[in-house]
């Protein structure tokens, strides 16, 4: 096989084999050194054999074989050569040297190499190639190799002159508990970006500071061959940043403490108590939800099926939050989307950002968590948009994937043709796939079309609509100043959560303060519950509850 084939190969399978022997293995240090020897062993056969067509069946045979070895035998180093062998090695590197437990360390100290390093030890040292040919396979100069394989040897004999001493994260890694985005999600889950808690932790590392992959190894007391992998994938999706061989994070990293979330609570109640009401009394009393053009339960054009009665509880809760998130929009973008958004590999266009749980911090009684709230989500097409938010009254509808995005157009799809000329004609499985979504009820036999009825609250031109934010922003206007008041030494403490290259990126989230902000509806929407003006929805109403669908 062909040397590049087979370092493909290799890399695919570093982080299997290590979840296998780190399964198997007494600690992590043995499962680092057995899954190095699979991979050195299956790499070796893999360029010097042309039979092998199964590399999937050939890599875990190795790892089966060498498992079995390391049961039998621990005096078998991670190379899978004698003790013998690897001494003579050490005796080369470290003249001055000949304990015999440097030699049973050399090993693993290798993995602590530069990619670059490793690649040419042990080349030289373990498969006996001439330092020409090393060059020649590795495009650089030979006076290069020379140069890194006596850096290597310093390199390796620090590190086995001291324990290899790991940072608090090792001992106490830190954990995500939000991944977000703003704006849209590509085809990859949002979760998988950040799917293990070593990139978390590698994230973390980096996040005030550009490191090498040598020193976050270091930090996190694991090996570089797992770091760079890691490393791989983050950057190849924009959440890394790398300059001169070192990296930092490219987005929003926020670890809050008990001060900064309690601040963030009083302010949040306090401009709740100042607009939820006022908002909430102009609503009832300005006649805008006898407008025939603010529609509920909505059955088609000729229906002879009864129309239920209005509900207006039901609209507030789709109103209310609809009109909070919309309003206060007007000249507030000093920071515009596409300054601070990431255009990734898989099609998304997001600002990412990620909370460090702060585990058992000690939160007053009264606070308020965000407990199963998500949105404002926007989609948009052909001149329809669905608006929704997530309570923890609704459940968990909304997700930041593409198929989630891909289902809101279907629906807006079949919305814009149940209003068409065809009048409802809608297939069978579309009427039953609404349904389940809690779009529509249906009523009668199918016959081309159902009886139907739009379960969402819907808003029938761009008028209405305008009408609706225009009352928000009056309200707004009347606290202004309060609101000016409550924002500046928030804003203050918000930008000091984050580093100074990502500032840029959270000043762009601050300017909706009390906008289109999920904490700001969060804390509305509680007020008035607490205040008695809103009421817990039905339980048949959770999956329709807190949806518009409108003209834009």
């Amino acid at each position: 096989m062909y040397r590049q084939d087979a370092e493909r190969v290799i890399k695919e399978y570093v982080k299997p084999v290590f979840g296998f022997t780190l399964k198997r293995c007494r600690n992590i240090q043995d499962a680092e050194d057995l899954s190095q020897e699979i991979m050195l062993k299956a790499f070796r056969a893999l360029i010097m054999r042309d039979d092998i067509d199964d590399a999937d069946k050939f890599i875990w045979t190795v790892a089966h074989n060498a498992l079995a070895n390391y049961y039998r035998d621990k005096a078998k180093n991670a190379y899978g050569v004698s003790l013998d062998e690897i001494g003579d090695i050490a005796d080369e590197m470290f003249s001055d040297d000949d304990d015999n437990e440097a030699a049973k360390r050399l090993q693993s100290e290798i993995a602590y190499l530069s990619k670059l390093q490793r690649s040419i030890v042990i080349a030289y040292y373990y498969e006996n190639k001439k330092q020409a040919d090393i060059a020649s396979a590795l495009g650089i100069p030979l006076g290069t190799v020379k140069w890194h394989l006596f850096e290597a040897k310093k390199e390796l004999k620090k590190g086995m002159e001291k324990m290899r001493e790991s940072s608090q994260l090792k001992f106490n890694p830190v954990k995500f508990n939000r991944i977000a985005i703003d704006g849209s999600a590509g085809t990859r889950p949002v979760g998988e970006f950040l799917r293990s808690s070593l990139s978390q932790n590698i994230c973390y590392d980096i996040r005030d500071e550009a490191k090498s992959v040598e020193e976050i190894a270091d930090d996190l007391g694991v090996s570089p061959v797992y770091v760079e992998s890691e490393i791989d994938n983050l950057y190849k999706f924009g959440l890394l940043t790398e300059k001169n061989g070192k990296y930092t994070v490219n987005f929003l990293l926020v670890e809050e403490t008990p001060e900064f979330l309690i601040a963030q609570d009083e302010m949040y109640k306090k401009a709740a108590k100042l607009f939820a009401p006022d908002l909430y009394d102009e609503l009832m009393s300005s006649g805008i939800l006898d407008d025939k053009n603010i529609v509920c339960n909505q059955m088609l054009p000729g229906s002879t099926c009864e129309e239920p009665l209005p509900d207006i509880n039901f609209r507030l809760w789709s109103l209310i939050p609809f009109i909070t998130a919309s309003s206060g929009k007007k000249d507030n973008e000093r920071i515009k989307f596409e300054e601070v958004a990431t255009l990734r590999p898989d099609g998304g266009h997001n600002i990412f950002e990620a909370n460090v749980d702060g585990g058992e911090m000690k939160l007053p009684d009264g606070y308020l968590y965000m407990k199963d709230w998500c949105g404002p989500a926007v989609f948009s097409r052909e001149g329809y948009t669905v608006w929704r938010v997530d309570t923890e009254w609704s459940g968990r509808r909304i997700s930041v994937d593409s198929a989630y995005y891909d289902q809101m157009m279907r629906v807006i799809g079949d919305y814009g043709d149940f209003w068409s000329d065809a009048g409802g004609m809608l297939s069978e499985s579309e009427y039953a796939w609404l349904s389940e979504l809690g779009f529509i009820r249906t009523e009668g036999d199918y016959d081309k079309c159902f009886k139907v009825c739009w379960k969402v609250m819907q808003l029938r031109n761009k008028e209405i609509k305008d009408k609706l934010i225009e009352l928000g922003d009056r309200v707004r206007e009347k606290h202004e100043a309060e609101f000016e008041k409550l924002k500046a030494p928030y804003i203050k403490a918000a930008l000091d959560t984050v580093p100074a290259h990502m500032k840029k990126a959270r000043e762009y989230e601050l300017q909706f303060l009390f906008s289109c902000d999920s904490w700001f509806i969060l804390h509305c929407v509680k007020a008035l519950l607490e205040e008695g003006k809103l009421k817990i929805p039905a339980e048949e109403q959770k999956k329709a509850i807190s949806t518009l669908i409108y003209k834009q």
